[in-house]
């Protein structure tokens, strides 16, 4: 697996892997609930809740908790799939019934904009899987930086989830 970080426009999040695996598995990961809570969060961090009406129009509703039992909800409209090559969808804060709630609800500062917008491309590449991650809309500084680096142990899980599919 190879990955890549970098900061494309004011407000953008770009994050690209290359995993080792079919992308018809990479995909599965994404849009089926049982296999996303497999991955989703931080290091350390557990999913516990994962419900996704994977259509456009659709809506999700997602749980991270950390390890001291803190959860962290977000929840958003899927606006476009393409299977399997695009995935677009709303990101915002939400508490656990799925209403939208400000990032100050969760302690974080800063100009947060109450939607945000996630695009996630997979790409074939030599037998492996391209994944391309757009995340836009996070505000610049330590609101990125955490995001960022989110992003990054999210997706070491999803690799390490593959890797243990590919064993057994």
């Amino acid at each position: 697996m190879t990955k890549a970080n970098q900061d494309v426009g004011e407000l953008e999040l770009v994050s690209t892997r290359i995993f080792d695996a079919p992308r018809k598995l990479v995909w599965k990961y994404w849009i089926d609930p049982e296999y996303f809570m497999r991955w989703w969060g931080p290091k350390d961090f557990t999913a516990p809740v994962i419900k996704i009406d994977f259509r456009v129009g659709g809506k999700y509703l997602w749980c991270m908790r950390s390890p001291e039992d803190q959860d962290y909800w977000s929840t958003g409209i899927y606006r476009e799939i393409v299977e399997p090559e695009r995935i677009v969808y709303t990101d915002s804060f939400s508490d656990a019934k799925g209403n939208v709630v400000p990032a100050s609800h969760y302690g974080m500062s800063g100009d947060w904009p109450s939607e945000l917008l996630v695009t996630v491309t997979f790409e074939e590449h030599e037998g492996k899987t391209k994944l391309t991650l757009l995340h836009v809309g996070i505000p610049e500084g330590e609101n990125r930086e955490s995001a960022k680096a989110g992003w990054n142990e999210s997706l070491d899980k999803l690799a390490e989830e593959l890797e243990k599919e590919k064993s057994s």
